[in-house]
């Protein structure tokens, strides 16, 4: 159980005890400042009877203890300890006893200080010795110190165990309250940047037919807001952290990415990490001049690493164009554009005299998603440059046309089930025909003025094959898309890009085809990562085992996925708003409406949206026809 409300972070078990082992424990900027948290109350360890998340930075644990002699099977006390990501803990001792109660509560406490990285290798190190400090104990390593405050103070602290006691003395049906502060020494209290009231999140709720939108919505946009982070040189531009407990830093394409999609929730958060990254951008003397660096990210057992640099650089002038049709500021789109101009000189300058987009690697493959990354950029990018009255519009699109013709003969291969793409090209020519989730980028075209969608790599036939693909149990587990084939040799359903589920890619998946006109394929996609989000409490992992569904079966989590993750949550607002196809036009004071006609959830309406800068809320009846309920003054309804 993840509490997150970054740059904090509590991990815990379902019974509530930090008992030092594995991840448990709370955390600050991704180091442990207390490992250990074990209560006695009576000298006993309460019985565990619930535990559950209470919101994205909160989980509740409820324990109980008898204390009757001779002993029944009623308990008389119940334990309730609220746990919170900012480091603190409220616990909380009700007595249902018809006599008065004196019950002795022992905390034994300890830490190693160990870094994240550190605790995930296994070599986090033993706990430190302890020191009684102000109400609690403190903690001093090479790393830095840590300590422990409690409110009440305890009546006895022992350094050399690690134990805090108090005596409470409880009447009839009384109760009383202990409250800890953990905290790095020297450290302000954690003040979560997703948590302020001007946050770059609006507070979109869900309603309709299908009762799971609501929490879904509810919790995404809460996990979202959890895992928001301020830029340490510019605090006021945010950006989200790809996900806890692994990767509670930035990550440049998972951060577009979950911009991007979260931009039916307003334009801030995109412009914050836009500027974020802007900062990051190779300068023009650089030998990769205008490229927004990433790390290597495993491409399955296929391909070799793929260079998330490229797919950032590529997203980067994406998510200024459409983040201009939601309602981006004029002015700040003037003040990133230099930097969406520079990635799109890198990618004429990368293709060269040639075609494509080629990996980074000498001799490395030639990527089917990473053409249509490309693809897109340039027709959006052109987009960009002409409303800006900037120039080389021109020349984007005439390469990304010449990219569609040869890429329709290069990477499209003819079988007796009809074809399907390839996933890359090697240096020699030769196909790497394996099919995965990663041909969902094929459909994610890109959304120009007017709300019309740009023109894709393939053609209206072969998307439509590619749709049936898609829709295949080979790739639909029932749950959403495997990262590969259940048919493709070397197929896992737990490998991270080997048939593993992967939230992200699916949501794109349902939007693409939502586009496209397939919303047969497009609505089992959606209800199946429903399904799975309401087994995992409405927050999804990044991605988890592509197990097939069965009567009664649950989906299985991956025991490395980040939970909560910034592309899944975001994905969470991107599959309700494909339920109602919003497509703005800011620029032109239009948004039109193209919603699923087939409603696979039935009615629902959707509220606190933004466009233009001021909230948008609509609704989709039973009958596929969409009405606008709230919208800024002066947007009228496009076609």
């Amino acid at each position: 159980m993840i509490c997150v409300a970054l740059p904090g972070l509590a991990v815990s078990g379902d019974q509530g005890q930090l008992t030092g082992r594995g991840l448990e424990g709370f955390y600050r900027d991704g180091r442990r400042l207390l490992s250990r948290c074990r209560l006695l109350v009576a000298g006993r360890e309460p019985v565990a009877v619930q535990a559950r998340m209470t919101a994205a930075d909160r989980a509740r644990f409820v324990g109980t203890v008898g204390t009757s002699s001779p002993p029944t099977p009623d308990p008389d006390v119940m334990v309730e300890r609220t746990r919170h990501a900012d480091g603190t803990e409220r616990i909380t001792l009700r007595s249902a006893a018809t006599r008065p109660l004196r019950l002795p509560v022992e905390l034994s406490l300890g830490t190693d200080l160990a870094d994240l990285g550190a605790i995930a290798a296994g070599v986090a190190g033993p706990d430190l010795p302890a020191t009684v400090h102000d109400a609690g104990l403190r903690w001093r390593g090479p790393a830095g110190t840590s300590s422990v405050t409690a409110d009440p103070p305890p009546a006895d602290a022992l350094a050399s165990a690690g134990v805090l006691r108090w005596e409470f003395d409880l009447p009839p049906g009384g109760n009383a309250t202990l409250e800890l502060r953990v905290r790095a020494d020297g450290a302000n209290p954690v003040r979560a940047a997703g948590h302020l009231a001007t946050g770059p999140l609006s507070p979109a709720t869900a309603r309709g037919d299908a009762p799971e939108v609501a929490a879904f919505l509810r919790t995404s946009v809460a996990d979202l807001r959890a895992l928001l982070l301020r830029d340490r040189t510019r605090p006021a531009d945010l950006y989200p952290a790809a996900g806890a407990p692994w990767r509670c830093g930035l990550a440049p394409a998972e951060a577009l990415a979950a911009a991007r999609m979260a931009l039916p929730l307003g334009t801030r958060l995109a412009a914050g990490t836009l500027r974020v990254l802007a900062r990051t951008q190779f300068p023009a003397a650089a030998p990769r001049s205008g490229m927004i660096p990433g790390p290597r990210r495993d491409a399955g057992p296929h391909l070799p690493a793929v260079c998330t640099g490229t797919e950032a650089t590529l997203l980067f002038p994406v998510l200024l164009a459409e983040a201009r049709r939601w309602g981006l500021p004029e002015a700040e789109t003037d003040e990133l554009l230099p930097t969406a101009e520079h990635c799109l000189t890198w990618l004429r300058n990368t293709v060269g005299e040639g075609t494509y987009v080629p990996d980074p690697q000498p001799g490395g493959p030639v990527r089917c998603d990473t053409q249509a990354h490309a693809h897109r950029a340039a027709l959006l990018g052109a987009d960009l440059l002409d409303a800006c009255g900037r120039p080389g519009g021109t020349g984007l699109r005439q390469w990304a046309e010449e990219l569609r013709g040869a890429f329709r003969r290069d990477f499209w291969i003819d079988d007796p089930g009809g074809g399907r793409p390839v996933a890359a090209r090697l240096p020699d020519g030769r196909p790497v025909r394996h099919l995965g989730s990663a041909a969902a980028h094929l459909l994610d075209t890109g959304l120009l003025g007017g709300g019309v969608h740009a023109p894709g790599l393939l053609d209206g036939a072969r998307a439509g094959q590619l749709a049936r693909l898609l829709g295949s149990p080979a790739l639909d587990s029932g749950w959403g898309l495997r990262g590969l084939g259940a048919k493709e040799a070397g197929y896992n359903p737990f490998g991270h890009r080997a048939g593993a589920v992967r939230v992200h890619e699916t949501a794109v998946a349902v939007a693409g085809l939502a586009a496209a006109g397939h919303e047969k394929e497009a609505g089992a996609l959606l209800r199946g990562l429903l399904s799975a989000a309401a087994a995992f409490g409405h927050r999804l992992p990044e991605m988890y085992a592509g197990e097939q569904r069965t009567e009664g079966s649950v989906p299985v989590p991956h025991p490395a996925a980040c939970r909560p993750a910034a592309t899944a949550a975001a994905a969470g607002v991107l599959l309700l708003t494909t339920l109602v196809g919003i497509r703005p036009d800011v620029p032109a004071g239009t948004v039109a409406l193209h919603p699923l006609r087939g409603t696979p959830l039935g009615e629902i309406g959707l509220s606190g949206l933004r466009v233009a800068g001021a909230p948008f809320s609509v609704r989709v009846g039973r009958l596929g026809l969409a009405m606008v309920e709230e919208a800024a003054e002066g947007l009228h309804l496009g076609v």
